[in-house]
């Protein structure tokens, strides 16, 4: 009888220190405050991503729509000029690159043409002069 009492005893030891450890234990409650902490942070993190590739393609769109709207009114402005003004010379017309259906649709055009601020010649560090070794 003695061997009954000792195992029941023993088993429900077992029991209570389990019971004890599961609620008693701190560390396993902060263990799950940063596992819950991790999940909410991935979760952010994976909508923040989202929102942000999401803005990057609407910006990329707009930015396509804005760059076919420049070529449209270019091209306008182009072909009004030389209908408007068929006597002024390729030196005094404003818009000396007018734009072919062709090149309409073409993005490297625009980056071909130098842009109105630089000067005609080089400047004067890359000119030769007479002090300069050759």
């Amino acid at each position: 009888m003695i061997w009954e009492y000792t195992l029941i005893g023993f088993v429900l030891g077992i029991v209570i220190g389990a019971i004890a450890m599961r609620f008693g234990n701190h560390k396993l409650r902060q263990q799950k405050n940063l596992q819950y902490e991790l999940e909410k942070s991935k979760a952010e993190l994976d909508a923040y991503r989202e929102e942000l590739t999401s803005h990057f393609a609407r910006s990329a769109e707009l930015l396509d729509n804005m760059a076919n709207d420049y070529r449209q009114l270019y091209q306008h402005i182009a072909k009004s000029s030389n209908s408007l003004l068929p006597d002024r010379n390729v030196e005094n017309n404003s818009f000396p690159y007018p734009l072919t259906a062709a090149e309409t649709n073409n993005d490297q055009i625009l980056a071909k043409m130098q842009p109105r601020d630089y000067p005609e010649s080089a400047s004067s560090l890359l000119r030769s002069t007479p002090f300069s070794r050759k």
